[in-house]
C-alpha cells in the first residue's frame, strides 16, 4: 500500500429522534474533532445520520465499505439494552470476522467512569478491508474510549482502543495511519513501524 494513501472513515451516527430533527447530533462532531486531534495521516469523512433501524444500519455499513471503501467505520449509538438499540445486531450481520477484544476494552475503559458500561453491548467486526467499531452516543465517553483514561497531571492510566486501529488496518490491507502521540500513541510491533 502507497503510504500516502488518503484514509476514509466512515462516521454514523444511529438515532431515530437525531435523524428525525428532534435535537441536534453530538456523536458525529465529537468524533471529527477528536480525529481531527488525533490523526497526522491525511483522512476523510464519508458521514451518515440514520435511525435505529436494522436494515437502515447494515445497509448503511454496506455501502460506506462495500462501494465507499472506508478503511475504518466508526458508528456511534444503539448499543445498550433498550428495545430500538441494534447496532450490535446490524453489525454483526455484516461482518466477515468478529474483533471481540475491542468490545471487551470498551467496556473495561467505561466501568472506570460509570458501571452500568456493562449494559453496554459494543462490538467490532471486520468486512472485507474495513474495521466497523460501535461507540457509545456521548461525546464524553466517545474520547475516553478512543483516547483512553488520564489521571489529573493528563498522563494516561488506561490506554484508549485508539492504539490498536492503526495497526488492525494494516493487517487488513488500509493505508499506513500515524498519530498524534500527545492525543493517542500508536502500538506497532518493531516490524510494521514504517521510517519517516
Amino acid at each position: 500500500m502507497p503510504t500516502n494513501e488518503e484514509l476514509v472513515i466512515g462516521l454514523v451516527s444511529i438515532s431515530d429522534r437525531a435523524s428525525a430533527g428532534v435535537y441536534e447530533d453530538k456523536g458525529i462532531p465529537a468524533l471529527q474533532e477528536w480525529l481531527n486531534s488525533a490523526l497526522t495521516t491525511p483522512w476523510r469523512a464519508e458521514i451518515r445520520l440514520i435511525p435505529d433501524d436494522q436494515s437502515s444500519i447494515e445497509n448503511t455499513l454496506k455501502e460506506l465499505v462495500d462501494r465507499n471503501n472506508c478503511h475504518l467505520v466508526l458508528t456511534t449509538g444503539g448499543t445498550g439494552p433498550a428495545l430500538r438499540d441494534v447496532t450490535p445486531e446490524a453489525t454483526l450481520a455484516v461482518a466477515d470476522k468478529e474483533m471481540p477484544g475491542f468490545g471487551e476494552e470498551m467496556r473495561r475503559i467505561s466501568l472506570n467512569f460509570v458501571p452500568t458500561a456493562i449494559l453496554s453491548r459494543q462490538v467490532a467486526v471486520i468486512r472485507k478491508q474495513a474495521l466497523i467499531i460501535n461507540l457509545p452516543g456521548q461525546p464524553k465517553s466517545i474520547k475516553e474510549i478512543l483516547e483512553g483514561v488520564r489521571d489529573t497531571e493528563g498522563k494516561v492510566t488506561h490506554v484508549g482502543i485508539f492504539a490498536s486501529v492503526p495497526y488492525c488496518l494494516d493487517l487488513i490491507g488500509g493505508p499506513y495511519a500515524e498519530t498524534n502521540e500527545s492525543v493517542i500513541k500508536v502500538f506497532r510491533p518493531k516490524s510494521a513501524i514504517r521510517s519517516k
